[in-house]
């Protein structure tokens, strides 16, 4: 979203304007969620924090300085909410739930193996980045889910720019050494290979 049109919402919903706190929400809804599933592994605690988040947001949109961008400020608030809530409570990691149920459709066999390694790579996938520490992972997701630059991630983590880059090189290590040695990750391969 242009940070123009970004403005006029803002400036929109700050008024009580429901119809642009309602466009802001949905231009930011899926990114905020996609990077508090990663970084929790959870379905519910992503739900519940995303939406204490936009709570808290639009509570205090009044509190918005324009010269940074929304999604940093929407980001910081929803990390915050993270790290307050995982003192309160050691998470529970459940890959299924992040794999999530797709629901019965009706699809060709072909579909099926496809569909399997799917699964299997978004489950292995979240079971590596469950054993990064906290700073890795989230360096990791909104790097290469979010698509932040170095520069961004050291703002919004107020760490130096150096220790970000240290972070992802050691993060996407322990990720490709954990990958490689995931059993059913490696059958799946073998017999795409074969």
């Amino acid at each position: 979203m242009e940070r123009n049109a970004e403005r006029k919402l803002i400036q929109g919903a700050t008024k009580g304007d429901r119809a642009c706190a309602e466009a802001l929400i949905k231009a930011h809804q899926q990114s905020v969620y996609a990077y508090l599933l990663r970084l929790s592994g959870r379905h519910d605690v992503a739900e519940d924090i995303v939406q204490e988040a936009f709570v808290r947001v639009l509570t205090n949109l009044h509190r918005f300085d324009f010269r940074y961008r929304f999604s940093t400020w929407l980001f910081t608030i929803a990390r915050r909410l993270y790290l307050n809530a995982m003192a309160k409570h050691r998470p529970a990691y459940d890959s299924d739930i992040v794999g999530g149920a797709q629901g019965t459709r009706d699809i060709p066999e072909t579909d099926v193996f496809a569909d399997e390694r799917q699964s299997v790579c978004r489950d292995a996938l979240q079971d590596a980045l469950n054993t990064l520490s906290t700073e890795q992972r989230e360096i990791i997701i909104l790097f290469h889910q979010q698509d932040w630059s170095i520069s961004l991630i050291a703002q919004h983590l107020d760490m130096p720019e150096g220790t970000v880059k240290s972070h992802l090189h050691r993060g996407r290590k322990r990720l490709r050494t954990t990958l490689e040695s995931t059993e059913p990750l490696a059958r799946m391969l073998a017999g795409v290979e074969a």
